[in-house]
Formats: structure tokens, C-alpha cells, sequence
């Protein structure tokens, strides 16, 4: 069972809480505790309407008021947190293709891990905010075969629920082929079966293809290829596998391996807070023997420190 950490609140009042959230924001000094409590206790439908009744009651918009009133990482995250899912998606693509640098694991995250209904959603988003097309930005932006297999994961076209094993066993083939030659074309095949199959075609490639070569699909692809390519073949086969354990691994990553990538920890928080925080935070328990929990706590302070505790909504037990 797939859960998130965050559910509608019961007796929910959106009238009540922009005033709380007003006077909060008004005030000489900002109370961020308040801003916490009610922000990270509403889903993003709830805090939606709790916006409108507070253009409504202050004709100001409120996410222009987080901005002004908060700083530094937690302002990142109460501002994530009052974007539709689509639109935050469509935000964090924007700034991962449009800044200095492009944010490769950003893009990799994001594109190898959606549906094609949260596709299709991401690229009108994009368009609304941004005036551009997700996919020729990919385009300009990305190079090599990093660009074509981002480009297209960008098309949704990902097959759903449908699987034929007749065919898996050569699918399977193909795989291996294009991990011994390494050609352009090799490439180009590997990218299009883990672009375009459907979930329950792959566990099924994957397992045939242990059994043609001996090796596990990720050993394979990590032998023969490098770089962001490689990084984005093995993302969309760990979120073939299972999701959970995918973002698992991305935020030991994060937190643990480059001295804590905030901007990480907050993405995959916020995303996945609705769809399958839960699961994550078990995941990284059994994987890493340390709560997800334990390792934020560990890792930021102050109130940044405690609005991604109060996302991530874990017990006492769990520290």
C-alpha cells in the first residue's frame, strides 16, 4: 500500500487559517511556528483554498508574502509546498534547465520517475509559468544521448499496464546487445525499451535479462556506461523496480554524500510528501538503519529543521 505523509485535515477552514497565516505574516516579528503548523498539516488542495480566502481577506497573495517575509532554505520549502504538484514540478525544471548550471540530477529525478498523466500536467504547467516548451528547453539545454533519453521520458508515452512476455526475452536481448557494443544506435534502442515499456514489461525484460547475461540490468548499465546518461538509465530502472526505495536512495545521497543538498532533501520532500512519503521513510529505515528522521534532525536546524521534520511526519520512536 502506497502512502503519503500528508492528508486532507479534518473540520478544515480555510477562512480560519489565512487569518492565522495573516496575523502570523503581519506581525512585527513572523511567527514561523504558526506557518508550519498549518501549512504542513493541509494537503495542497487545502492550502490552495486556504490561498484564495486569504487574497480574499487581504487582497494580497500570500505566496508573495512567504517570500517576503521568510529566508534561505525555509523559505524554499513553505513556498514548494503552495505550488499544484504539476506547477512545482514544472518550477523545479525551470530552474534546473534555466540556471547557472543545468541541474542534471534534478531533470533525472523528476523525468524518470512521473507518470504520463504527471507529464502531460508538468508540461502544460511549464508552458503556463514559463512561456516556454519543457522539451525544446531539454533540448537546448542537454546534449548526447542524456538529451535524447530526457527527451523522451518528456514525451509520456510510457505503455501502462500492458505486457506481453512473448516479447521480453528479446527486449531483453537488445538490452544486453547495447550494453556489449555500445554504438549510437545500441543507445538509441536501449533508451527507446526503457523509455516507452510499460512497468510490467521491464520487471519482466530485467528478469530475462539476468538470465541471458548472468548480471543484474544496473551492474550492467554502470560497466558499460558513464556519466548522466548512465545516471538516468539506472534512475528509470530503480523506479521500474520501485519508487520508494529510488527516492530512498536519493535522499541518503543527498543528505549523506554531498553535505547535505538542500535543494534535494526539499524537492523529494514536498513531490512525494501526497504520494509515497511513508513508504519512502520505510525504506530508508531498513536500508540505512537510521530513520529519515533521525538524518534531517541530524543535518538542519532551526525552523527549516522543523518544517521538513513536520513533513516528513515522523514518530518519536523513529529518532
Amino acid at each position: 500500500q502506497i502512502q503519503g505523509t500528508i492528508f486532507p485535515a479534518p473540520n478544515f477552514n480555510p477562512i480560519m487559517d489565512a487569518q492565522l497565516l495573516g496575523g502570523a505574516l503581519q506581525g512585527i516579528s513572523c511567527e514561523k511556528d504558526v506557518l508550519i503548523d498549518i501549512l504542513t498539516q493541509r494537503c495542497n488542495s487545502q492550502r490552495l483554498l486556504i490561498a484564495e480566502a486569504y487574497r480574499d481577506m487581504y487582497g494580497r497573495d500570500l505566496v508573495t508574502d512567504l517570500k517576503e517575509n521568510l529566508s534561505h532554505h525555509f523559505k524554499e520549502v513553505m513556498v514548494g509546498l503552495m505550488y499544484p504538484p504539476a506547477s512545482y514540478d514544472a518550477h523545479e525544471l525551470w530552474h534546473a534547465l534555466k540556471g547557472v548550471d543545468t541541474e542534471e540530477n534534478c531533470l533525472i529525478d523528476i523525468l524518470a520517475s512521473r507518470t504520463n498523466m504527471e507529464i502531460f500536467q508538468m508540461k502544460e504547467a511549464y508552458l503556463m509559468q514559463y512561456n516556454n516548451d519543457l522539451q525544446q528547453d531539454i533540448d537546448s539545454e542537454t546534449s548526447g544521448h542524456f538529451r535524447d533519453t530526457l527527451m523522451n521520458l518528456a514525451q509520456g508515452t510510457r505503455m501502462e499496464g500492458y505486457a506481453d512476455p512473448s516479447t521480453a526475452a528479446q527486449d531483453a536481448m537488445i538490452l544486453w546487445e547495447a550494453c556489449q557494443q555500445k554504438t549510437g544506435e545500441h543507445k538509441n534502442m536501449l533508451q527507446m525499451i526503457l523509455c516507452n515499456k510499460s512497468y510490467q514489461q521491464l520487471w519482466m525484460v530485467f528478469q530475462e535479462f539476468q538470465n541471458i547475461s548472468g548480471q543484474d540490468i544496473v551492474d550492467a548499465i554502470n560497466e558499460c556506461y558513464d556519466g548522466y546518461f548512465q545516471e538516468l538509465l539506472v534512475a528509470i530502472v530503480l523506479c521500474v523496480r520501485d519508487k520508494p526505495s529510488y527516492f530512498a536512495y536519493r535522499l541518503y545521497n543527498a543528505i549523506h554524500d554531498f553535505g547535505f543538498h538542500n535543494k534535494t532533501v526539499i524537492r523529494i520532500l514536498i513531490a512525494r510528501s501526497e504520494i509515497d512519503l511513508m513508504n519512502i521513510r520505510q525504506r530508508y529505515k531498513e536500508r540505512y538503519g537510521k530513520s529519515l528522521f533521525h538524518d534531517i534532525k541530524h543535518f538542519a536546524s532551526g525552523h527549516y529543521e522543523s518544517a521538513l521534520l513536520a513533513i516528513c511526519a515522523g514518530d518519536v520512536e523513529d529518532y
